[in-house]
């Protein structure tokens, strides 16, 4: 039973962020409504027992993990070196392929080590700018920063220093090259599944007109002036 309460509160979270309701405000919402369910009593010695030294663990644990790669984030950022990086992919790649840019950028950041969280904030300007002058609709964007930042580069693509890759190595008392060649196979396929889902709603944004800005509709076009 209590195992289904979980799975109901994890549902309730899926389908308050679907619904655009911040996960930040239903997320306590749903782990209260789930602690209720089962055992109320046993929140403040489970709060200040079990949980606060499995914290503590993994604050110890990983912490060093997460700073070194923010700090190395910032570094790359204000020595401008994302920036080359992106000027480099373009010169390379070719500027009608933006969405092909900016994966290859994100990937390269977070697979020589830093922080996928970082990455985001690190790309974005570049990656307004590079949209911007290709007339790319720029709500693709959010999805080829994360294809970069957020797929195979985070826990598929063998050797990855991300922390999703890192920290399952203690539980399962692996490395981080792990199953190299499942690892590389599903690295491939999702990298190119998802490059051409951006390349089908690219075309088919464009084949409607519309740019970097999205278009007005119809009925709040501006009259023509007489």
């Amino acid at each position: 039973m209590s195992f289904l309460i979980v799975l109901a509160a994890l549902a309730f979270l899926m389908l308050a962020a679907y619904r655009g309701y911040s996960v930040i405000l239903f997320a306590p919402v749903a782990a209260l409504g789930a602690v209720l369910l089962t055992d109320p009593g046993a929140v403040a010695p489970v709060f200040s027992g079990i949980f606060m030294d499995k914290m503590v663990g993994f604050i110890k644990l990983y912490f060093p993990v997460f700073l070194l790669g923010a700090v190395f984030g910032k570094l790359i950022e204000l020595s401008g070196f994302s920036e080359a990086i992106v000027v480099a992919a373009i010169k390379y790649i070719g500027r009608t392929r933006a969405n092909a840019v900016i994966v290859l950028v994100c990937a390269l950041l977070t697979y020589g080590g830093v922080s996928l969280f970082v990455v985001v904030f690190a790309v974005y300007p570049f990656a307004a700018e590079l949209y911007k002058q290709s007339n790319i609709p720029k709500r693709l964007m959010p999805g080829a920063i994360a294809l970069g930042a957020f797929s195979f580069t985070m826990d598929t693509l063998p050797g990855t220093p991300q922390i999703q890759n890192i920290i399952p190595t203690t539980f399962f008392k692996t490395t981080g090259w792990a199953a190299p060649s499942l690892g590389v196979i599903g690295s491939i396929a999702t990298l190119a599944a998802g490059l051409a889902f951006l390349e089908w709603r690219r075309r088919s944004a464009m084949a409607t007109g519309e740019g970097y800005e999205a278009a007005a509709p119809a009925g709040n076009a501006p009259a023509a002036t007489p």
